[in-house]
């Protein structure tokens, strides 16, 4: 017997994009026709995309969802298409796939959980599915079965579980469909993408493959659907334990289509990157989707010569070169509506000169070690440079508040304020380069900065996109080292020879950023324990004071320092600029930790942490 060839299509979707979503699932119909693919599977709610957030509650939407699977049903002719969309039954609505065979509605799985952790609010827009429910529903005058239901093709019995229906354990949707003896589960998902997730996921699938007894195949949503989110497109195949296939992530094409034959052999695994690699492969794609899809022209940067800036300075140069290598030069720039004739000969850096715009807005107190770092930086990707001082503005602001309190400003008396007002002075000028060139103005902030409060609302905080704001300092670090080796960008040499320093202090003074707050390497473990795993300011001490070798007291100052930062300036985090999700967790209360702005500031759990 001929073995069932399978193909499964990740896309790059957008929330509204009606005819686009449409085209691109076509695309992956017709190509897996060409593969002479039986069955194609495509994510979890490609017809709309994952992050239409609140309009999935709307009575229109989930209906426009259903018009458009009929707009598809005539291209399904001669294979098997699973399709994801919102159905609404009265007051509810349902994330489902719709099974079409040769062009003819067959019926509709729902899924059975909902993800409500970290990023995901699923129980906002839907309502879980009961197990072993079957219901009919009406679609263009005709019923179909609607509910927990499998199907057969070329002999094979296959059924689903829809994303976070894998991840419940003992009381997941798996379990049944073995119980009815399935071939093949399909898992169509919307999976965020996070540094090191996966391998997660691989554990995830093969262990299913074996407990199930069946073929198991996982397909992810592909790009920056829709801001914050990005989906790495991940394609897996398993059985008895053992992946069979599994692409490689992070693709910047519109659509992507393995086919496979069922047969337990290996037959194509990608190797799985390191952190390092997958950080730069996930901003990249995060930048390219975030700039076609707004519309942009490009970006614009405070190019302060630091490492925040020059880290997504080079993911800027990173996002040409790796769309370039992918695509090819035409396609490239057709994508990001560069429309100026562009040499085949070493392109990469004339791109990055279109679309990257910097600025080093130096005041008296900034350093010409960071200022070489920017420029030295800057030309060697091939951005646009620019420079100037901000020291006049400075003190035009100072000199008028100065006459109106009646005395002059010092740094013995006024050091926050003289400090935020050279951060603040920044941000109008560097707007307007924005504005005028119809770009997007990035922002530095990354996360440790955010846990403290450590940056100038309306400063260094002013941005279209916070790329890094999801990613700790430490990390960065050590990340720019990395690419300084691994990425072929001398352009670090500088930047990697710098101590990290705000430069807002007069320069005998001496400022760096961890003599301001703390270790950076510090402030990952605290955050780690506070944030991510929720502890009390107690059981963080209790778990540090064994591990890092610090004195209890200072220890106790930097978790002290931590709690109560974190609480005086939740109202910062409220407003930062939209941000990737890059980590296994982040600080965005908008996705991922909620947070009250007024609070008590963990008073008497400071308290209690000097009774240890």
């Amino acid at each position: 017997m001929v073995p069932l060839k399978i193909a499964a299509a990740t896309v790059n979707q957008t929330p509204l994009d009606w005819s686009g979503n449409l085209e691109r699932i076509i695309t992956g119909i017709e190509e897996a026709k060409k593969l002479k693919a039986s069955i194609i599977c495509f994510p979890e709610l490609t017809i709309t995309g994952y992050g239409s957030e609140d309009l999935f509650l709307s009575y229109w939407f989930p209906k426009k969802a259903l018009s458009q699977l009929s707009l598809l049903l005539p291209y399904c002719l001669d294979i098997t298409v699973v399709v994801g969309l919102p159905v609404r039954i009265k007051e509810k609505v349902f994330n489902t796939v719709a099974i079409i065979e040769n062009g003819k509605l067959k019926g509709f799985v729902p899924k059975q959980f909902m993800a409500i952790d970290g990023v995901h609010y699923e129980f906002r827009w839907f309502t879980p599915w009961v197990h072993n429910e079957l219901i009919d529903f009406e679609f263009e005058g005709k019923l179909y079965p609607f509910g927990d239901q499998t199907f057969t093709i070329e002999g094979i019995k296959y059924g689903f579980e829809i994303c976070e229906d894998a991840w419940r354990g003992a009381v997941r949707p798996g379990y049944r469909l073995c119980e009815r003896k399935v071939d093949l589960i399909f898992n169509p998902s919307a999976s965020h993408f996070a540094m090191g997730k996966t391998k997660e996921r691989m554990e995830l699938i093969m262990n299913s493959s074996s407990m199930f007894d069946c073929y198991y195949c996982y397909v992810n949503l592909l790009g920056n659907e829709s801001g914050r989110m990005i989906f790495d497109g991940e394609v897996m195949l398993a059985k008895s334990g053992e992946l069979l296939v599994r692409n490689q992530l992070l693709s910047f094409q519109d659509v992507q289509v393995l086919s496979f034959d069922l047969k337990p052999e290996v037959q194509s695994v990608a190797p799985v990157h390191s952190k390092e690699e997958e950080f730069v492969e996930a901003a990249s794609l995060g930048l390219f989707d975030y700039l076609r899809k707004s519309k942009s022209n490009g970006f614009v940067l405070s190019l302060s010569g630091g490492a925040d800036s020059s880290t997504i300075a080079i993911l800027v140069s990173e996002m040409v070169k790796r769309g370039i290598a992918e695509l090819g030069l035409e396609k490239f720039l057709e994508k990001i509506g560069l429309n100026k004739p562009i040499p085949s000969e070493s392109p990469e850096k004339i791109i990055v000169g279109h679309l990257l715009t910097t600025a080093y807005q130096g005041t008296g107190n900034s350093s010409s070690d960071t200022f070489e770092s920017a420029q030295f930086l800057a030309k060697s990707i091939g951005a646009t440079f620019h420079h100037w001082s901000i020291d006049e503005e400075v003190a035009s602001y100072t000199s008028k508040i100065e006459k109106a309190i009646g005395r002059d400003l010092t740094w013995a008396q006024d050091d926050i304020t003289l400090q935020n007002i050279q951060a603040r002075t920044r941000s109008p000028i560097i707007w307007m380069l924005a504005n005028i060139k119809n770009a997007l103005l990035l922002s530095t902030s990354n996360r440790s900065e955010g846990d403290v409060g450590y940056t100038t609302m309306d400063g260094d905080t002013s941005g279209s996109i916070s790329p890094i704001a999801a990613v700790d300092k430490f990390f960065i670090l050590h990340w720019l080292n990395w690419a300084e080796k691994n990425l072929d960008q001398p352009g670090l040499a500088k930047v990697n020879s710098l101590q990290p320093s705000a430069e807002l202090r007069p320069l005998e003074r001496t400022q760096t950023d961890e003599k301001d707050l703390m270790p950076y390497a510090v402030i990952v473990e605290i955050e780690k324990l506070a944030i991510r795993d929720r502890r009390s300011p107690q059981d963080v001490y209790l778990i540090l004071v064994e591990e890092l070798n610090i004195d209890s007291s200072v220890l106790k100052g930097y978790i002290k320092k931590f709690f109560q930062l974190w609480s005086r300036n939740q109202w910062k985090r409220e407003r930062l600029a939209p941000s990737f999700h890059l980590d296994e967790f982040n600080i965005d209360p908008k996705t991922w930790y909620r947070f009250p702005i007024l609070s008590g500031g963990f008073a008497e759990e400071l308290e209690q942490l000097d009774q240890l």
